[in-house]
């Protein structure tokens, strides 16, 4: 088998700074796709967009500020992640098959998880900020 060094890469997108720019621009189209081909992920961005600036009214202090932006990230994690699964799903096919529902089944589930910390997180945070 033969070596690759550190200067090769098995992948086209290269190495070094190089890399990490196409990488940025795959991500970045990653994004404009998610945008016009995913209604959730539409939906859940209004959500983002909406209770961000909210975020600075009722966070009690830096770290809550945190959480509370964290988990408006991490639901839009999982709905990127998820619509991976289902345009890979539907290339293979779009036929019903046991594993292809139980993937896209479970990239629903990673979503649902990921709405349920965020209402936890805004929750409490919005119950600390009426409570005072």
């Amino acid at each position: 088998m033969k070596e690759v060094s550190k200067s090769q890469s098995l992948k086209p997108n290269g190495v070094g700074v190089s890399r990490i720019l196409k990488a940025f621009s795959c991500s970045i189209q990653g994004f404009k796709l998610a945008y016009i081909y995913e209604s959730a992920f539409r939906q859940e961005l209004l959500i983002c967009a909406i209770l961000f600036p909210l975020s600075f009214v009722i966070s009690s202090g830096l770290f809550n500020w945190l959480g509370l932006v964290i988990s408006l990230l991490f639901l839009l994690f999982a709905e990127v992640v998820n619509s991976a699964i289902e345009a890979l799903a539907d290339r293979i096919s779009t036929e019903h098959h046991v594993l292809i529902g139980r993937a896209k089944d479970l990239g629903s589930a990673a979503v649902l998880i990921a709405f349920v910390v965020l209402l936890l997180i805004w929750f409490s945070s919005a119950y600390i900020y009426f409570s005072k």
